[in-house]
Parts: C-alpha cells; structure tokens; sequence
C-alpha cells in the first residue's frame, strides 16, 4: 500500500527486539495507532505521503505481520520531570521532544538524569524509533485484525 510510519517503542526493543538498519527488510507485527497520537509531535514533513501511522507490537494477542524495507530511522527523544520535589512520576516537558536521524536502531535506550539546581529530577529519555517503512503490499491493520 505504500509508506508506513511505524512507532517502535523503546521497551519492544529492549525487551525482545532485534536491531535493524535503513535498507533493511523486516517482517513486523504492527498495531493501529491513533494519527493524531503521533501528528502531535512529527514536524509536518507531508503527512499526505504516509498511508498509515501504526506502532509495532510484539506483545498483543497475535498481530498479523507486515514485510516492509526500512527507508528512515528516527529516534524519538523527551525531556520529562518532577512537578514537585518528591513526586515519584516524571511528565513529559512541552516542546521537548526531538527526532535524531541514525541508520541503526539501537537494542538499548539512553536513559540521562541529569543534576538540576532547583532540585527537581529531569530525565531526558529516548522512548523509541519513528521508522519510515516501505511496505508496498501491506493493508492497515484494523482493531478486527486480531485472530
């Protein structure tokens, strides 16, 4: 069908993921995903040249598989922190997030907590790759695709 936005989270990699590299063919379970969840932070490049946002999901009940050759890796960076000394959550930082071309996806994320002077813990985290992928035979994967 064409070119593919597919969202590889970082957890699926370092979980039970194996590296890939631009001109790569890969065979991915991929998962509908909401446009709108990932419009909101890829700077308009024209969207109308993707047919499908969708994420890749190794873990979900049994999606079924899509062969597509890699054409662009991005990795997603956010900067998250504490709202107050002592929360024990850290919420992403608005304007924050930030793409970095590479040719390899890597198996392990950065993970950087630096010292901040008003005490509030800052986590700069690397929560995935944005992969372009070039899957000329694949339809989207609905929610009814589950076997």
């Amino acid at each position: 069908m064409g070119m593919w936005r597919v969202f590889y989270e970082s957890w699926q990699m370092e979980c039970c993921g194996a590296p890939f590299s631009v001109g790569e063919e890969v065979n991915w379970p991929l998962a509908p995903m909401d446009p709108e969840d990932v419009r909101t932070w890829i700077p308009d490049e024209g969207h109308d040249r993707y047919d499908g946002t969708v994420r890749f999901d190794a873990h979900g009940d049994g999606w079924p598989t899509t062969r597509g050759r890699v054409l662009d890796i991005r990795l997603v960076r956010q900067v998250y922190a504490e709202r107050s000394p002592g929360a024990h959550t850290l919420e992403p930082v608005p304007d924050t997030r930030s793409l970095t071309p590479v040719d390899t996806c890597p198996k392990w994320f950065e993970h950087e907590e630096p010292r901040t002077t008003s005490g509030l813990r800052r986590a700069h985290l690397t929560t995935g790759a944005l992969v372009t992928l070039d899957a000329p035979d694949a339809s989207p994967p609905e929610p009814r695709d589950r076997p």
